[in-house]
């Protein structure tokens, strides 16, 4: 890493889904996200029950195999069970409490996800404490607007916002980063079209979770 690049070495983040199933358009961003900001290491969290979405095709195993078939090699990312463990939603906010208490709370900790997710975050379960816990860090996304959805939410996002990296490494918790990564427009329900109608996925994902698809029978 250059030194223009910022070092956010003590930063912990966190890129939480539902990984049904994980691909480049989840991988590739966080990793030039790693770049951009200046991060070492990134923890996947497989959901177990999303709150807010349909309920995964693949069961939690298939779906933790997954990712660590994407990610086996790469030692920029490791993968945290702690959700596919639960039986009941997965509430990011109960996540960001127990790792808080596990880190303590001076260790720099952030939160990655995509600007789809920022416009509907204040849906989230007590989603105006995660600051209290955690930054933000926002990868851009096609087709979605840049503002929030009220001038209230609008003027939350400007007060944490900044466009220092290098600040998220000495705070631990309560800023938001909008990053500058790549628009990938791969969805796992594109995968799952192609996989139902025995169409190529190879420019989609990594080739491990291409193999182990067809190996378990899955999207069929």
């Amino acid at each position: 890493m250059s030194n223009s690049k910022p070092d956010n070495a003590a930063l912990h983040a966190l890129f939480g889904g539902t990984f049904d199933p994980i691909h480049y358009g989840h991988l590739r961003p966080v990793e030039a996200l790693a770049q951009e900001v200046g991060l070492q290491h990134i923890i996947l969290l497989p959901n177990h029950v999303p709150p807010h979405r349909p309920q995964p095709e693949a069961s939690p195993a298939q779906r933790l195999k997954m990712v660590e078939l994407a990610i086996e090699g790469n030692p920029l990312f490791s993968v945290d069970e702690r959700e596919l463990r639960r039986t009941s939603p997965s509430y990011t906010i109960e996540t960001l409490e127990q790792l808080r208490e596990e880190l303590g709370k001076d260790i720099p900790l952030a939160f990655i996800f995509g600007q789809d997710t920022l416009l509907t975050l204040h849906t989230w379960n007590h989603w105006e404490s995660i600051l209290s816990y955690c930054h933000l860090l926002v990868c851009a996304r096609p087709g979605y607007p840049r503002q929030l959805a009220t001038p209230e939410l609008q003027q939350w996002l400007e007060e944490h916002l900044t466009t220092q990296p290098e600040k998220l490494g000495q705070q631990p918790n309560g800023l938001i980063y909008l990053a500058h990564t790549p628009l990938l427009d791969i969805s796992a329900t594109e995968i799952r079209e192609r996989q139902s109608t025995g169409r190529s996925c190879d420019d989609l994902l990594p080739p491990g979770v291409q193999k182990y698809i067809h190996q378990q029978g899955l999207y069929r």
